[in-house]
């Protein structure tokens, strides 16, 4: 699927799953190298910047929240940026493109139209829609630790584990996805600067600010998160050595009467226990050595 759109005198052509025949028709009307062109029609492992006389080609990452496991976590998204044009091409449907799209059509872009006289200006609103929706989506991450962190302090040590463990899975998706945009914005920064007036450096330099941004707010929810998962071990701990101390306190206190009652159970000629009243009185004395068991547990306030 193909759509144009003529921004300020440039045209912006986005792409999704591009059929050879598209591909060979922006080859031709934007004078594109023929081995960029091959690059559109197949998804690739990692971020790029490569550099050409007409255009800058750029490969980014970026990621997706999906609640099934399987589903892909991350978006490649193309960009061929020239002095005049943009080209975009993505292999999935991209929300922040389409949405952006739709505010060009509506013209609600607030941007200083007489200034920006070249598709770099076009690619910096792009992408700052793109980081805003991957702040958003790390965002809403907060409330689910602030749920953990409710149900860590009601008792629900155990179940949290789980919980802590998805929302991890999910910050370590959004790093991988983008793993390579830090090299590869310093590449294009300092491509940019050259291909671009010098105008344009402080918009370079503000993309690369924005995707610290990025990292700083997935580094904090991980710090965050380390500290929950910190707290609720360290009760799960304490609950799992106040159920070993209960155990070992039941066993020790037993541990007299099984003593005797084994001494009595003993299969020999030999009985001390010939009528009623000496039974009750193996069972009295069961009894009371579990009674100063107890009473020396309370003294060594173990209990």
């Amino acid at each position: 699927m193909i759509s144009k759109y003529t921004y300020n005198d440039i045209t912006w052509v986005d792409l999704q799953s591009p059929s050879e025949e598209e591909v060979a028709h922006l080859v031709e009307e934007f004078n594109i190298p023929p081995f960029v062109a091959e690059e559109f029609v197949s998804e690739t492992v990692r971020s790029k910047v490569d550099v050409y006389s007409n255009l800058i080609y750029l490969i980014l990452h970026f990621p997706t929240a999906h609640e099934k496991r399987h589903l892909k976590t991350e978006q490649e998204i193309d960009f061929v940026i020239g002095k005049n044009f943009l080209i975009t091409i993505h292999y999935e449907l991209v929300n922040p493109l389409n949405d952006f799209f739709k505010k060009l059509e509506l013209n609600s872009l607030n941007t200083k139209k007489n200034n920006e006289d070249h598709a770099g200006y076009l690619f910096y609103h792009i992408v700052k829609e793109l980081y805003k929706n991957v702040a958003s989506e790390i965002e809403k991450l907060h409330p689910e630790m602030r749920s953990i962190e409710r149900d860590i302090f009601a008792g629900k040590e155990k179940t949290t584990v789980k919980k802590i463990s998805e929302v991890n899975r999910k910050l370590l998706d959004f790093k991988q996805a983008m793993r390579f945009h830090n090299q590869t914005l310093r590449s294009f920064e300092s491509a940019g600067k050259k291909f671009f007036d010098n105008n344009f450096n402080y918009y370079l330099e503000d993309i690369a600010s924005e995707y610290q941004k990025i990292m700083s707010m997935l580094e904090n929810h991980k710090d965050l998160l380390t500290d929950l998962r910190e707290t609720n071990d360290s009760l799960l701990s304490t609950k799992t050595n106040e159920t070993i101390k209960t155990l070992t306190i039941i066993t020790f206190l037993i541990a007299p009467a099984t003593l005797i009652s084994s001494i009595f159970m003993m299969n020999t000629d030999f009985s001390l226990i010939q009528n009623t009243y000496e039974f009750y009185a193996v069972l009295g004395a069961m009894l009371l050595s579990s009674i100063i068991a107890f009473i020396y547990f309370k003294l060594k306030k173990w209990l």
